[in-house]
């Protein structure tokens, strides 16, 4: 089996890669859904949260206490915790993470098996992977899908991406990294050209690691 980690810059379209690998006959893994299912009231991680970041975290209107994630994204990259939140969120995510590999080379020693995670570099979790794939984009594209995303203007979408930016390496420093480059600034078709195309490879290498 073969290990990929899928990362880049915010809004970048890393869910939409992921999904193109996924279509392609990858197994695919998000990280953020993963931390989602982390944050659920009752987990460790939860509990662990509420205490260092206070009760503010958790959305009143909701019945069961659930996290309110961009509050909590706001208090750790605008506080400076963010190296808080990570040691907190992060070993968990890496053992569910560990979990789901071995169930994949068990079922299917010739997979590829990709996990889509923003900070990948930033956690130290490269050396986890056998391959890793940076998406990229023009910054002013970043802004733009942001703003379409969550449904706000550009200034506010402009102030996000900069807030976290300054948190993750540059996207430079991450394609400098990357064992391949996945340019997602120009129409889909050619970014699922590049997908393709690092997709047979990834395969190919799978198929001879298990052999």
């Amino acid at each position: 089996m073969l290990r990929a980690g899928l990362t880049g810059g915010m809004a970048c379209g890393k869910s939409t890669v992921a999904k193109i690998f996924s279509s392609l006959g990858a197994y695919v893994l998000q990280a953020d859904a993963l931390a989602h299912e982390l944050y659920r009231p009752g987990g460790p991680v939860y509990l662990e949260l509420v205490k260092r970041f206070g009760p503010e975290i958790v959305q009143p209107d909701e019945a069961d206490g659930a996290i309110d994630r961009r509050r909590l994204a706001a208090l750790a990259f605008d506080g400076g915790r963010v190296e808080e939140l990570n040691r907190i969120v992060h070993p968990a995510v890496f053992q569910r993470q560990e979990q789901w590999m071995a169930e994949i080379s068990e079922a299917d020693p010739h997979a590829v098996a990709l996990v889509e995670a923003a900070l990948i570099f930033e956690a130290g979790a490269a050396a986890r992977f056998d391959k890793i794939i940076v998406v990229s984009c023009r910054p002013e594209q970043k802004i733009a899908r942001l703003a379409q995303r969550l449904s706000i203007n550009e200034a506010a979408a402009r102030a996000d991406v900069e807030r976290r930016t300054r948190a993750q390496l540059s996207d430079e420093e991450k394609v400098r990294r990357a064992d391949y480059v996945i340019d997602n600034s120009g129409p889909p078709e050619m970014t699922s050209r590049q997908v393709e195309k690092i997709f047979k490879e990834l395969k190919a290498l799978a198929q001879a690691g298990a052999s």
